[in-house]
């Protein structure tokens, strides 16, 4: 299983998926009516490592978290 953690305003709790690449995560994100507009505007990390390849593979026990857009000031 692999743990979808969402970080920021997005206020979703934890997931845990079954999932061979960041692109099945993405699938299986976008049937989730309040994550999935959220998704085209967020950044990916792979346990602690940022990534845009969603034909990373995954294993068991990989951490995926879902980085909203922050502004400061």
């Amino acid at each position: 299983m692999i743990k979808v953690e969402f970080l920021g305003p997005i206020g979703e709790e934890s997931l845990e998926l079954k999932a061979h690449t960041l692109s099945d995560v993405a699938t299986q994100l976008q049937e989730i009516e309040t994550i999935a507009p959220w998704l085209s505007k967020c950044a990916v990390a792979v346990n602690d490592q940022m990534t845009t390849d969603l034909s990373m593979r995954l294993k068991s026990g990989d951490r995926v978290s879902i980085l909203p857009p922050v502004c400061g000031g």
